[in-house]
């Protein structure tokens, strides 16, 4: 709605500029004299306070939502020109002398911007309807574009179509003599109840099988396809009264208070040029003017193509569209025809022709318009309704089973977060700082080095026991020699064991009984051992350097885990969100698809400019985007695409202009539309 406020601001601001222009100078009193002017002068009469208060009550707040007054509020304000002593703010001319200086003035602003707040009201009224009409319209091509969606509307109003039906029925059956009243009841009383049922009841056969082959003609189209020519029908006659109020909002803008603010029209007018008066005649004329519009809208039967030529012949036929205010000596106040009269004509518009035309499209939008959302939404609404007992049934006798579920399902969670996430990072920060109780290993740190040892100890001792096989003689071992046989054993050598090893297996059993052969064996086995924790050491060594790489690993799973159900929560949550900003920036693209469309298609008048029609439908169009765009875009941004759009709804530009301009959105503003 800003479009329309931002106009009635312009023409009050334009107006108030016109009538301080238009007022005659006043000279100033000499130093000396001030003290007698203050002495005598006269205070303001009631009626000047009545029409300053009421001319600072029609003037338009700063704010959206106090910027237009209600029709009731504004006949509030106009009653201070009345002399009924009813009315408000009237007072009587009895009660009060000879008109004083520059009432006249006062009471013609007080008529202006009445007539500026019933100019936005018109203007408000006629887009909202043509707007909610194009959603109606986009809402029949749904229907028609897809079958399934016919079906599912023919479900939605079977139940009326029903009861059209048996109505119809009804209506027949009574007038075929089966209304039985209260004035046949003599009869009823001697005649057998079976008999008067049966025969009501073979009346309604009778009327049933005639509609049935009357309709037979009828069946050989499916339902769905009679269904979509109803539905073809509304949407025909929508896009009819759609078009006809925008050739009204064509003519308001293209002939009324809009036009004449920007472009310099008779509201530009100061007291310097020849005609001082001429914002009065130009008020009167819009007043007549949007009554005109307002009637010619309802009358149906009026043709689209001469729309603008009956609002013409309205307003040439009305006295007050012609009128001229002027000044001379033998009329009072200088104007030749009273702000009394052109307010009980603005009356007679906020009072009739603007509730005539909101009824009127109401009626309009309830015959064609989609359906209701009862309508719409019974089916779900009734399985519900009867379901609900077995839903709550169903859930009272598994409440403790519920309750159980719930709990494990909290628990499973927690303990998840505890075992997979929490003790994994513990055991990584464990490992950052070199903490011995998480280090990875696979044998304990003492392990290797008793068994090499213990290996060490018994090839020593069976060196000392058996020298022959350590040295090759049969002299007892020295230190050095002993010496020799550690250091060799440290590097894997079992010389000694393994010589008389290969001696006793020449004869195992007697190597078994009298020699070393058993010993040997356990020995090997000993080293075997240790070979496989020497294995086992290295492999622990390469687990110690990577450690940190498998404490992360075992810490990714739940991390990944976590994060996929935080984002699936996230985005659950916000999908409403980010589905309506999409929503958005797909509508304004559909807009501007529309603005263009319409741009293209039209055709431009003798001067370079749009049919009234073609305007009435860019300024919806216009208006829709910038609805979306003020909701989709930063301040700063916002304000100049409303520059750019109230350049894009001026008629006066021309078609070209208009073009360069839509391009001009198109890549201006591409990134809040895409």
């Amino acid at each position: 709605m800003s479009f329309v406020l931002d106009h009635v601001r312009r023409i009050d601001a334009q107006l108030d500029r016109v009538q301080l222009a238009n007022l005659p100078d006043v000279a100033s009193p000499t130093a000396a004299r001030v003290s007698e002017l203050d002495e005598d002068l006269p205070k303001p009469s009631t009626r000047l306070l009545a029409l300053q208060t009421s001319i600072r009550g029609l003037t338009p707040s700063s704010t959206d939502s106090r910027a237009l007054l209600k029709p009731v509020q504004i006949q509030f304000f106009l009653s201070a020109l009345s002399d009924q002593a009813e009315a408000p703010l009237a007072v009587a001319e009895d009660d009060r002398a000879s008109k004083e200086p520059f009432e006249t003035e006062l009471e013609w602003l007080l008529v202006s911007k009445a007539t500026t707040q019933t100019y936005g009201h018109v203007l408000r009224t006629i887009l909202h309807q043509t707007v909610d009409l194009a959603e109606d319209v986009w809402y029949w091509g749904e229907i028609l574009g897809s079958r399934r969606y016919s079906a599912l509307y023919g479900i939605q109003i079977s139940p009326f179509h029903f009861w059209h039906w048996s109505s119809s029925v009804w209506d027949d059956v009574k007038a075929r003599g089966g209304n039985f009243s209260v004035s046949g009841a003599r009869q009823d009383a001697t005649d057998t109840i079976g008999k008067r049922w049966q025969e009501f009841y073979g009346l309604v056969r009778r009327v049933v099988r005639e509609r049935s082959v009357g309709e037979v003609r009828k069946q050989m189209i499916s339902p769905v396809t009679r269904l979509r020519g109803e539905v073809r029908q509304k949407q025909t006659a929508l896009k009819k009264v759609r078009i006809r109020n925008a050739n009204a909002l064509g003519v308001l803008l293209g002939e009324g208070l809009a036009n004449e603010s920007v472009h310099g029209g008779s509201l530009a007018y100061s007291s310097n040029t020849d005609s001082p008066h001429a914002w009065k005649s130009s008020v009167a004329r819009n007043i007549a003017l949007m009554e005109a519009v307002l009637v010619t809208v309802n009358n149906l039967e009026t043709p689209l193509d001469k729309f603008d030529a009956a609002i013409a012949e309205l307003t040439d036929d009305d006295p007050m569209y012609g009128v001229e205010v002027y000044e001379h000596s033998d009329v009072e106040g200088g104007a030749s025809v009273q702000p009394q009269l052109v307010a009980e004509r603005l009356t007679r518009v906020l009072a009739l022709a603007l509730p005539q035309y909101t009824s009127s499209a109401k009626a309009l939008v309830q015959e064609h318009g989609k359906p209701s959302r009862i309508v719409r939404y019974w089916l779900p609404v009734t399985v519900g309704i009867l379901s609900s007992s077995t839903i709550l049934r169903m859930l009272v006798n598994r409440q403790a089973e519920i309750v159980q579920w719930i709990q494990e399902f909290g628990t499973t969670i927690v303990d998840f977060w505890q075992n997979w996430v929490v003790e994994p990072t513990r055991t990584v920060i464990g490992t950052i700082r070199h903490d011995e109780g998480s280090e990875v290993s696979i044998m304990s740190k003492r392990s290797l080095e008793g068994d090499r040892d213990s290996l060490e100890r018994m090839v020593v001792d069976f060196a000392v026991d058996n020298p022959t096989d350590a040295t090759g003689s049969s002299a007892a071992l020295t230190e050095v020699e002993i010496a020799d046989v550690r250091s060799k054993i440290r590097e894997g050598d079992l010389t000694p064991v393994l010589r008389a090893y290969e001696r006793d297996l020449v004869s195992p059993f007697t190597g078994a009984i009298r020699g070393n052969l058993i010993r040997a064996l356990l020995i090997q086995i000993h080293k075997t051992k240790v070979d496989v924790e020497v294995a086992l050491g290295g492999i622990d060594s390469l687990l110690k350097q990577q450690e940190l790489v498998f404490g992360l690993v075992g810490l990714t799973p739940g991390i990944l885990i976590s994060y996929f159900a935080v984002h699936y929560l996230r985005s659950s949550l916000s999908e409403k969100r980010g589905s309506k900003a999409a929503r958005k920036q797909g509508k304004m693209l559909r807009q501007l698809r529309n603005i263009d469309r319409i741009l293209t298609n039209s055709t431009p008048t003798d001067f370079g400019e749009l049919y009234y029609k073609d305007q009435g439908l860019l300024l919806c169009e216009v208006h829709v985007l910038q609805q979306a765009a003020e909701k989709s875009m930063p301040s700063e941004i916002y304000k100049e695409f409303r520059e750019d759009a109230e350049e894009l709804c001026d008629v006066r530009t021309g078609a070209e202009r208009q073009k360069k301009t839509a391009a001009r959105l198109r890549w201006a503003y591409a990134r809040y539309m895409s």
